[in-house]
């Protein structure tokens, strides 16, 4: 995971540490006869007079804030803003390689700029620096307020709902069968509700998952109505005092009039606790243009990504939350029912070697 950001990030940051560095030994020099200049006076004063103890202490401790002083000057050096521009262009360049949304890059460079612009950086520590203020940045993206699907399905009216939505071939039926099975370790009984009745194969790939988990599936035939499969699914979750709904929906893309309005309808019908994007990591701003349309049209509450322990570059990784300002609540890593990972931001922020 994060292959390739990792690498670009890390050459980036210390192509322009050293690039900084080259800045302030340029001006070393001139700091420096200055330096001399300064302390010229000072040595042929205390040459030629000796002064008491006490008084002599004194000039010491000055003589040595001054030099503090001068040392600093030397040794820090400020970034202009025009600078900066500069600087971060080859930092851009490597988060565009990676699917980095546009609007995550513009914060980026917000967050880089308050934090570097004019600021003080001592030799030595650019690097440092630059890294650290990277690794706030990230940390601030990634601060979307995270859902607790335990917590909350345990505080919930039953059955909790959970709809599931997400174009063709983005995982959403494993995904489910995954968060089945989560569900089914944590001691909660469930239901799965078969409401892509479009797709074909998509209602046996789902018994299928059910019957391997042990779980009932309410199914209709293909071509009926997905908000009936939806309607009887909570009518038998009810009768028979199941706690989690799960509901499967057909694949669709934004510009498809008549499934978004079935998808509409779904909602309407099944009013769920949390409706939920799954989208494939590996397409990076793909994905999160998906999940935007699919917020649009019906307002999704988080996202689970799915491939991410294929995903080398992580570009809808960092950036999904905060263009949809919903939380991912889960990665995909494999096909088992096992491969799940609920999503850890300072997980994520170590992989990119931050």
């Amino acid at each position: 995971m994060f292959k390739f950001l990792k690498e670009k990030l890390k050459k980036a940051v210390f192509s322009i540490g050293k690039r900084v560095e080259e800045i302030k030994e340029e001006k070393v020099p001139e700091e420096k006869k200055k330096e001399e200049i300064k302390q010229k006076p000072e040595i042929k004063k205390e040459q030629t007079k000796e002064p008491k103890k006490e008084f002599a202490e004194e000039k010491a401790k000055e003589k040595k804030s001054f030099l503090g002083l001068i040392k600093e000057k030397i040794t820090t050096t400020k970034i202009s803003e025009d600078t900066f521009e500069d600087l971060f262009f080859e930092l851009e360049v490597a988060l565009l390689e990676n699917n980095v949304a546009l609007d995550v890059i513009d914060k980026i460079r917000e967050n880089l700029k308050k934090e570097l612009v004019n600021a003080p950086i001592l030799r030595g520590k650019v690097e440092e620096k630059i890294k650290d203020s990277l690794k706030n940045s990230i940390d601030d993206l990634l601060s979307i307020e995270k859902i607790d699907l335990i917590k909350k399905i345990k505080e919930s009216k039953k059955p909790f709902i959970i709809c599931f939505f997400g174009i063709n071939g983005s995982g959403k039926t494993t995904s489910i069968a995954k968060i089945a099975n989560f569900l089914h370790i944590k001691k909660f009984s469930v239901v799965l509700a078969a409401a892509d009745t479009f797709r074909a194969a998509s209602i046996e790939q789902l018994k299928e998952w059910g019957k391997r988990l042990n779980i009932k599936v309410i199914a209709h035939d293909y071509g009926s109505d997905p908000a009936s499969v939806a309607y009887d699914a909570i009518s038998y979750a009810k009768a028979h005092n199941i706690e989690v709904i799960l509901i499967d929906t057909a694949g669709r893309q934004h510009s498809n009039v008549n499934l978004i309005r079935e998808m509409e309808k779904i909602v309407r019908i099944a009013k769920p606790n949390l409706k939920i994007f799954v989208g494939e990591s590996i397409v990076g701003n793909d994905a999160i243009e998906q999940a935007q349309n699919f917020d649009n049209a019906i307002g999704i509450d988080g996202s689970i990504l799915t491939k991410a322990d294929i995903d080398e570059k992580g570009g809808a990784i960092v950036s999904i939350s905060y263009i949809t300002h919903k939380p991912i609540l889960f990665l995909g890593t494999g096909q088992l029912p096992s491969d799940l990972k609920e999503f850890n931001k300072e997980e994520i922020i170590k992989n990119l070697g931050l």
